[in-house]
């Protein structure tokens, strides 16, 4: 864990959380001091947010010192390829609910415009859950379902962070000249889908998963310094597609379940 290997963090977490549990009442006093310690973490990187912009001012500055204006172009060509991905992802994630829900989808996208709109103009997928679930509801599917699904999803099916979290890392690469062949991208995406579990309820998570993931691979941690000044925007994508893919989940399932 000193070697900040982030997969074996991950492994003996879950090791650690199932023996924890396992052990029974014996187990209450480092629970209660684990669940302080996070208390305590998400404090302190909230006070690193806070002092985010200075790094993003020393950041640009240095960027523009060295590359003059081209640098402008860069993150140019990075936002376009990435609001060109998740478009993609969002006509794949619209065709196979059309395939699922038939005409209903139309529907639902009616329901989910509020929804979408929040998690868009606030940059959280957290912040639009209650309006998902209500709206969700709304549409018809299983209370019970909804509140088992959806808070489900909000861990294991989030999209748009995954799409983001590799765009950046294969940027922040890139910009340092380091090869990444296919197997090494395709084995960093799993490492991904393994070390972002829970990031939705943590604002700006997903910077400290691409620095922690991207020690693996060589990836210098300062290179996150390279994203931060266009990092809000792609949040803004991220997240109203996080709030898609879980209303799709959400609804499908609730169909295949009413079918049985």
């Amino acid at each position: 864990m000193a070697g900040n290997e982030i997969l074996q963090i991950v492994v003996f977490s879950v090791l650690f959380g199932v023996a924890l549990s396992s052990v029974g009442r014996y187990a209450k006093p480092i629970v209660k001091t684990l669940e302080t310690v996070s208390h305590v973490i998400l404090k302190m990187v909230s006070y690193v947010m806070w002092t985010a912009p200075l790094g993003v001012f020393g950041a640009v500055s240095a960027a523009m010192a060295l590359y003059g204006p081209n640098v402008f172009s860069i993150y140019a060509n990075y936002m376009l390829a990435f609001i060109l991905g998740i478009a993609l992802l969002w006509v794949v994630l619209l065709l196979v609910g059309y395939m699922i829900l038939g005409n209903r989808l139309f529907t639902l996208l009616k329901r989910l415009a509020s929804p979408l709109l929040i998690a868009f103009s606030t940059t959280s997928s957290e912040a639009v859950f209650p309006k998902l679930t209500e709206e969700l509801e709304r549409f018809g599917a299983d209370p019970k379902i909804v509140s088992f699904t959806l808070p489900l999803g909000y861990s294991f099916n989030l999209d748009g962070s995954m799409m983001y979290m590799t765009f950046a890392s294969l940027f922040i690469a890139q910009v340092y000249g380091i090869d990444m062949p296919l197997e090494k991208q395709l084995l960093m995406l799993l490492v991904l889908m393994l070390t972002s579990k829970g990031i939705a309820g943590v604002p700006r998570a997903a910077l400290i998963v691409i620095v922690a993931t991207g020690a693996m691979f060589d990836i210098p941690a300062e290179g996150i310094a390279l994203i931060l000044p266009i990092d809000h925007f792609c949040d803004m994508a991220r997240s109203a597609t996080n709030a898609l893919g879980n209303a799709l989940a959400t609804t499908a399932i609730d169909k295949w379940e009413h079918k049985n």
